[in-house]
């Protein structure tokens, strides 16, 4: 089985009958979003999209806002420059996220006192990532 076969996307109404509320709610968010907003142009909202797509790592998203993007005369440039913007944007919320390590490493806590452990698995740490 591939994970990402595009046919896979026809099944979205059988996902849709599961929860049609929840549904009809997403999909009137999404069409406000693209349809009825206009501060943004529509070219830049998938250039967002597109970029937020790599971000989460979704191959339908990136196939799907990147064709859109092309149709409204986005360029290869244009798509791999918005994708930069995104890995520059991740890789600063990781760099930042590191000043976060510094107080673990100057902490200073008792020589007979062990790293709290997650008691369900006494080999993993006590978080849940």
């Amino acid at each position: 089985m591939n994970y990402y076969e595009s046919s896979n996307l026809k099944r979205l109404p059988e996902l849709i009958r599961l929860a049609p509320s929840a549904s009809k709610l997403f999909l009137a968010f999404e069409n406000e979003i693209y349809q009825e907003m206009n501060t943004l142009s529509l070219k830049t909202k998938e250039l967002i999209a597109l970029a937020v797509a790599h971000v989460t790592g979704c191959p339908y998203c990136i196939d799907e806002h990147a064709k859109r993007l092309k149709a409204l005369g986005g360029t290869r440039e244009e798509a791999f420059e918005a994708v930069l913007v995104a890995t520059s944007t991740r890789a600063g919320a990781i760099l930042s996220h590191a000043t976060h390590l510094l107080p673990s490493f100057d902490e200073v806590k008792p020589e007979n006192q062990e790293t709290p452990m997650n008691p369900e698995h006494p080999n993993h740490p006590n978080c849940f990532c």
